[in-house]
């Protein structure tokens, strides 16, 4: 069983990233810059601003984090996005979720403009990615596809089963497994036999949120396992998959921590990259 090392991935395209940072800077004599909009006090977004920060400065890119009370009017948070627009040195721009209720989601991320949307959730990149065109992907599903390749470079093919259905991972993890020529099951909490469902997967990418859901006897011999999942539970932090009944079965599986949630940080600071490439161009 092959224990997929998001950390050690991590790493490896930190270091590739780095190296292009310094190319395109003896190119364009400029490197490419990341705004980061913080709004609130809420801990595990505070924690992942502070990383994708360090992240983005250890790779040489230009480093920004706006932060706002939680208190902030919508339209102060929507101008603010508008000025990042119209900003040269910004190539890419985020806003951290969750937002305070009184702040609508879909209006902010409408207001990014599509070329400098790192987290790839305007509709615009998100038709693109599923018309197969050019666009910003989801860091999260970006990151379990580059950890599936590593271990399995031809998809051609294979059966994949997306367990969850969400906009941020189970809809573009689907679309970018179709353009590897997989079969693409996506399945949810709802459907019927999840069970039999995964159990004919050569690869199962589970982003459901439950925890340990994805038992030993729904993964047959020699699948792939990439757990997005991060619940805690009294036994501490697990994924949604049963990790030491699937370590048994399975070809590969990422840990949790440890797999996905590194690798999502990494593709972050690429998006960032391929969207100052884009706009050079």
């Amino acid at each position: 069983m092959i224990l997929i090392d998001g950390k050690k991935a991590a790493a490896e395209l930190r270091e590739e990233l780095k190296k292009e940072v310094l190319q395109l800077k003896s190119k364009y004599n400029t490197v490419p810059g990341l705004t980061v909009i913080l709004i609130g006090e809420l801990a595990p977004s505070k924690i992942y601003v502070k990383n994708k920060e360090k992240s983005a400065i250890e790779v040489g890119l230009k480093s920004e984090v706006i932060r706002y009370p939680e208190t902030v009017d919508e339209k102060t948070v929507l101008n603010k996005i508008k000025e990042l627009n119209n900003d040269a040195s910004v190539s890419g721009i985020l806003v951290q979720l969750p937002l305070p209720k009184h702040i609508n989601k879909q209006k902010v991320i409408e207001t990014i403009l599509p070329s400098k949307d790192v987290d790839g959730f305007h509709p615009m990149n998100v038709g693109n990615l599923s018309s197969g065109y050019e666009s910003s992907v989801p860091c999260t599903p970006l990151g379990c596809y580059l950890l599936i390749k590593k271990i399995e470079p031809n998809l051609n093919g294979k059966k994949a089963v997306v367990v969850g259905r969400s906009n941020l991972n189970g809809k573009p993890m689907t679309q970018l497994l179709l353009k590897e020529n997989c079969t693409v099951t996506i399945t949810h909490s709802k459907t019927k036999d999840l069970k039999g469902e995964c159990l004919k997967g050569d690869i199962i990418i589970a982003a459901v949120g439950i925890p340990e859901l994805v038992k030993g006897d729904w993964v047959k011999k020699d699948t792939i396992v990439i757990d997005v999942g991060i619940n805690k539970t009294e036994k501490g932090i697990v994924g949604d998959v049963a990790f030491e009944e699937v370590s048994k079965v399975a070809k590969a599986i990422t840990p949790v921590p440890g797999g996905v949630g590194p690798m999502t940080i990494a593709c972050l600071l690429k998006n960032t990259i391929e969207c100052f490439k884009r706009i050079q161009k």
